[in-house]
């Protein structure tokens, strides 16, 4: 039996059994006379035990056994060798990449500080400008016969702050970590994204903070759901299963979710990887088309790619179709489930997408016609500056908002048995969320990671969101080769 994880105590355990209540894959287990049983094979390491454990009796570590040393096959390649010629299937993991021999650009990466000549900005006492407008901008001022201005400002959505928070649908994550994300992003000034799930209709009063998406599998999509939204959300890929269609199982088509997405409950829920009326840039933009004509040209249209090798070329034909932002999204982007081969090596890193984009949109003088929108594995405050230095207009978070709610990346998604409540639909674990301590701690990241980028700024001698984007001289790289340097447009450090 192959077991990654084993499940300890110490003599501190009181026996309270509060460990065998709050696991949710059976790894823990009390018998009648107050024993408890472990079953370490069974164990994601998802630290539920761990956090609410009285006396901090419980702990986990990594199973010590290890199979002879091979350079080539580690445990791993095994231990997934030996599953797949049991089961004969694909196999499944959730949320990002997780290999380590692709480099993550953003620690390779440094940026400038204003010193002497052009000095730094306190954000305290000096204004400084968060709010980014998403959209495209006019070709210049019109003005009628009289010479007042024509308003011929086209549809846009306006953020607080350059953050918002990723693609999640309603059946891969539960309601109540949605309403979380949604009361967040109405008071934060931001938007979340419904994913393609369609949108619960307890979540409509939040439309003026909701993008909703359109997938292939078209789940959910219907008038209402296109004109309750401030933005509408084509999805074309993923970054962490691009040129795959999604997948939602069968037992998480119950209930509401079976109502929301219009699919019968237990049935599967599969979007097939091509959309089956696109085949060409002409055939997206009938469908940005058919969207704006849906919503009366109110509302901005956002096309979703993966970050994959030709992404300047793909970028620049979105440009054209009449998108008017680009959202893009790079290797390490989340998941609920994908397959693992894909997840870990199909793609590539947004820092890398992004640079190739804006530059390629800027050469051909196209730039201003889309929005750029960089997500997949952003961490912190400091990549979402990086990412916008490389010519993201904003970025956004997905499995950090996850961890703001408690999650503790254990990879097990897909299996539907979250022990925090996130990514799952059973009653008994949706509710251990409750929607307004996420949305409070939600805010509380937002807000802290908004005011570490005003220092950021600040030290560099920039004063505005729009300043930074594309300032990739304000960017130097260390440990990387000279085409990485070339790619990303910027120096290495030192020079």
């Amino acid at each position: 039996m192959n077991r990654r994880f084993r499940i300890r105590k110490d003599e501190s355990c009181i026996s309270c059994l509060r460990c065998a209540r709050e696991c949710s894959f059976g790894a823990i287990e009390a018998d009648s006379g107050k024993v408890l049983r472990f079953h370490h094979e069974r164990c994601v390491d998802c630290q539920r035990c761990v956090s609410f454990c009285p006396t901090g009796a419980i702990y986990i570590t990594e199973d010590e056994n290890r199979y002879r040393p091979n350079m080539i096959f580690g445990k791993s390649d095994i231990d997934e060798i030996r599953l797949q010629a049991e089961t004969g299937g694909v196999l499944l993991s959730s949320m990002g990449a997780s290999g380590s021999a692709v480099p993550i650009y953003f620690d390779r990466m440094l940026l400038n500080a204003s010193q002497v000549t052009n000095p730094s900005i306190d954000p305290l006492r000096e204004p400084m400008e968060t709010a980014v407008f998403l959209g495209q901008r006019p070709q210049g001022i019109e003005r009628d016969g009289c010479g007042n201005i024509v308003d011929n400002l086209p549809p846009h959505i306006e953020l607080r702050t350059p953050l918002m928070f990723s693609a999640m649908s309603y059946g891969a994550i539960s309601l109540n970590v949605q309403k979380a994300l949604a009361k967040a992003a109405e008071e934060l000034g931001t938007y979340w994204n419904t994913g393609e799930g369609g949108l619960h209709e307890s979540l409509y009063p939040y439309k003026r903070n909701t993008i909703v998406q359109v997938a292939s599998g078209r789940f959910g999509v219907h008038e209402t759901y296109l004109n309750t939204a401030a933005a509408i959300e084509i999805k074309i890929g993923q970054g962490a299963k691009p040129g795959i269609g999604g997948h939602l199982t069968g037992r998480k088509i119950i209930g509401d979710v079976s109502k929301t997405r219009m699919v019968p409950e237990g049935l599967d829920a599969i979007s097939p990887a091509p959309h089956h009326d696109i085949y060409s840039i002409e055939d997206l933009a009938q469908l940005v088309m058919s969207i704006k004509e849906a919503t009366g040209y109110r509302k901005p249209v956002i096309v979703k790619v993966a970050a994959v090798h030709n992404i300047a070329p793909i970028a620049s034909g979105i440009a054209r179709s009449g998108a008017d932002i680009i959202s893009i999204d790079g290797y390490r982007g989340g998941t609920g489930a994908a397959p693992k081969r894909i997840r870990d090596n199909v793609g590539i890193p947004i820092e890398l997408a992004i640079a190739a984009v804006d530059q390629r949109l800027r050469e051909e003088r196209i730039r201003d016609r889309v929005s750029v929108i960089a997500s997949g594995g952003i961490r912190n405050s400091a990549d979402a500056v990086k990412a916008i230095a490389l010519g993201a207009d904003a970025v956004s978070i997905g499995t950090a908002a996850l961890c703001a709610l408690g999650c503790h990346i254990c990879a097990s998604c897909h299996t539907g048995r979250c022990a925090w409540g996130l990514a799952t639909q059973d009653p008994e674990l949706t509710a251990r969320l409750d929607p307004e301590d996420g949305a409070r701690m939600l805010v509380n990241l937002v807000n802290a990671w908004t005011r570490e980028i005003k220092e950021v700024m600040g030290g560099m001698g920039i004063n505005s969101i729009e300043a930074l984007r594309g300032n990739r001289r304000a960017l130097k790289g260390v440990d990387l080769n000279v085409k990485e340097l070339e790619i990303l447009g910027i120096g290495y450090a030192g020079e």
